[in-house]
């Protein structure tokens, strides 16, 4: 069945549904070949709708059901995958999977947000809303891939921490920003992947890496498009704007210099195509898992720490200010 489609995919939408009336027909040489014309047509409209996205529909891409999430990563790529639960404190966090594996023969330990796909499991996971016990199991995990000297794999893609007051009542910033301290000096190899939505501390929470990447249609964001408008402009229908200035795409953040790369994605996202997605970043993680591994762990914690503390800085050749827009909220 194929994945559904989004708004401005309409006119690949049209295609389709004139495909399928086709289809139902008594096949004929003729007709055939008027399918297969259809369906060359459609693959151009489709890949020349997603080479011209705006940040809003990028948003849309990120946050599409279809989306591969990290147990697709993990059944694709990984061998032999150990789930482990439970911070020792509170309780298990479904929306934040971790456990231990073998990636092309190398142990490693694995991790990442899981939004769920059907009705019953994005209730069952939070919506990829993690908790603090969540982001502590996190911390359980990669304590025990630094006392084992497993390297390790993180996806993120959750729209926040759980803002609930239960969330709150369990220390929900404390545990995130425990995990802030502690991840920049866990000393094996930590690759990171953003696959869906980045979104603010809740994705933070397990993101220090020696190497950030983010997928061709993913977003990484200090706040939701949705939030930041309802903040600025107290219209949250401005989402689209602020998505525009929030700056959140793989290509905006690349030219920030607060991610190192890009993984190209299929024709029509990654929801479109499992296989290739996950081959595409089987090979980036590969070569950087590698290359990172290379390194003496003084080296890797050295250039782990000026990574992220050149973040931001002023007059650092990550930030052109001449080039930013800012935001004004209303007065």
């Amino acid at each position: 069945m194929p994945p559904e489609l989004l708004e401005f995919e309409e006119p690949v939408g049209v295609l389709l549904k004139e495909i399928e009336a086709l289809s139902m027909l008594p096949q004929t040489p003729e007709r055939m070949r008027s399918i297969d014309t259809l369906r060359k047509r459609a693959e151009e409209i489709r890949s020349e709708l997603y080479t011209n996205l705006t940040p809003w529909q990028r948003v849309l891409v990120a946050r599409h059901n279809s989306r591969p999430n990290t147990l697709d990563y993990i059944q694709r790529l990984f061998t032999g995958f150990s789930e482990l639960h439970g911070d020792r404190r509170f309780a298990d966090d479904h929306a934040i999977i971790c456990g231990f594996a073998e990636y092309r023969g190398q142990p490693v330990a694995v991790m990442g947000h899981q939004k769920g796909g059907d009705t019953k499991q994005k209730i069952y996971r939070n919506f990829g809303y993690a908790r603090p016990e969540g982001y502590r199991k996190a911390l359980r995990v990669l304590q025990m891939a630094q006392k084992f000297g497993r390297p390790v794999v993180v996806f993120i893609d959750t729209p926040a921490a759980y803002p609930g007051v239960e969330s709150e009542e369990r220390g929900v910033a404390e545990a995130i920003a425990l995990n802030l301290r502690e991840m920049m000096m866990i000393e094996v190899p930590i690759i990171v992947i953003v696959c869906g939505e980045g979104g603010s501390g809740g994705a933070l929470g397990i993101a220090i890496g020696d190497r950030v990447f983010m997928q061709e249609f993913s977003v990484y964001s200090v706040i939701p498009p949705e939030g930041c408008a309802a903040i600025l402009w107290r219209d949250s229908n401005r989402k689209v704007e602020a998505a525009a200035a929030l700056k959140i795409t793989a290509q905006d953040m690349t030219a920030l210099g607060l991610v190192d790369g890009i993984i190209p994605e299929p024709p029509g996202g990654a929801h479109n195509d499992h296989e290739r997605a996950s081959a595409l970043v089987d090979q980036a993680l590969s070569h950087a898992l590698a290359e990172v591994s290379a390194l003496s762990v003084d080296e890797r914690l050295n250039l782990r720490y000026d990574k992220f503390r050149r973040m931001g800085e002023e007059g650092s050749a990550f930030i052109d200010k001449d080039n930013i827009e800012t935001l004004s909220a209303p007065r």
